[in-house]
């Protein structure tokens, strides 16, 4: 297979570039605009580039986990989330903000909301990548199989 040398120059620059901005609207979103799902479009749409250039292994080759681990872990994050504050007596999907001083960090201010945006985020990518192992599969399914007396078997 033949690539273009424009195609995956223009890829190695735009792809790092998508990934940051993934997780810069994953973090950024709870007090401005992004959040989970629109940093995991993000990633998503740079994976999807990825495989147009590459194919389906390439796109598999840059995690070393699976796309229905992603997709558990997410699963888990997202009801965490939303079930643990019933077991301290708050309403389902409250949220709590912390604030610490770290030495050389500073102050440094974290919410209960960034891991179900963190669990939203690994659900969007992990459902792309399962729709990209899919379309990378060499044996897809035959849709209309052969009836036992059809003489167009293929020995």
């Amino acid at each position: 297979m033949r690539r273009s040398l424009i195609f995956d120059t223009t890829l190695r620059l735009v792809f790092d570039a998508a990934v940051v901005l993934s997780v810069y609207l994953l973090f950024a979103g709870h007090n401005q605009p992004g959040g989970g799902f629109v940093g995991g479009l993000v990633a998503a749409a740079a994976l999807a580039l990825r495989f147009v250039a590459g194919g389906a292994e390439d796109v598999q080759s840059l995690l070393p986990w699976s796309p229905w681990g992603l997709l558990s872990v997410g699963l888990m994050l997202v009801t965490g989330s939303a079930l643990v504050p019933l077991a301290f007596g708050h309403p389902l999907l409250d949220q709590q903000a912390y604030s610490w001083t770290l030495p050389l960090l500073g102050d440094v201010h974290a919410a209960t909301a960034t891991l179900f945006d963190a669990g939203i985020y690994l659900v969007v990518v992990s459902l792309l990548l399962m729709v990209v192992a899919g379309l990378g599969d060499e044996h897809p399914v035959d849709p209309a199989p052969l009836d036992a007396g059809d003489d167009r078997r293929v020995s």
